[in-house]
């Protein structure tokens, strides 16, 4: 059983913050670089950020500046992606991503394993 699991999505009035989490069974994701996307309706699935084997961390969205962070509980096995001040444009469908390598990468089809993602909803 190899699965991601994300929660942690919700109703959040602009300029709020949440933390998603991704957390992982069947596999130890250390091995693994995790990577989050989401999709907003009629739109294509997009990288926001990742985090790799090695602990480094890649931001994927000028819209981001420096709003978002990923990071790592490894004793969780657990990836959350950390969002202050949200802004209406991020609302959306939030996927986290495994993929079978040490390095990132911000697009989606060199990921492996996907969860079913979590609805983030930015609005007052």
């Amino acid at each position: 059983q190899l699965q991601l699991v994300e929660s942690g999505g919700g109703l959040v009035q602009p300029g709020g913050s949440l933390r998603l989490s991704c957390a992982a069974s069947g596999f130890t994701l250390d091995y693994y670089a995790i990577g989050w996307f989401r999709q907003a309706p009629g739109k294509e699935r997009e990288g926001v950020s990742c985090i790799s084997h090695f602990g480094g961390s890649t931001n994927y969205l000028d819209s981001e500046k420096g709003r978002f962070t990923i990071s790592r509980d490894s004793t969780r096995n657990t990836v959350y992606l950390q969002m202050s001040s949200l802004k209406p444009e991020d609302t959306a469908v939030y996927y986290c991503a495994a993929r079978r390598s040490y390095s990132c990468s911000g697009h989606v089809s060199p990921y492996d394993y996907w969860g079913q993602g979590t609805q983030v909803t930015v609005s007052s």
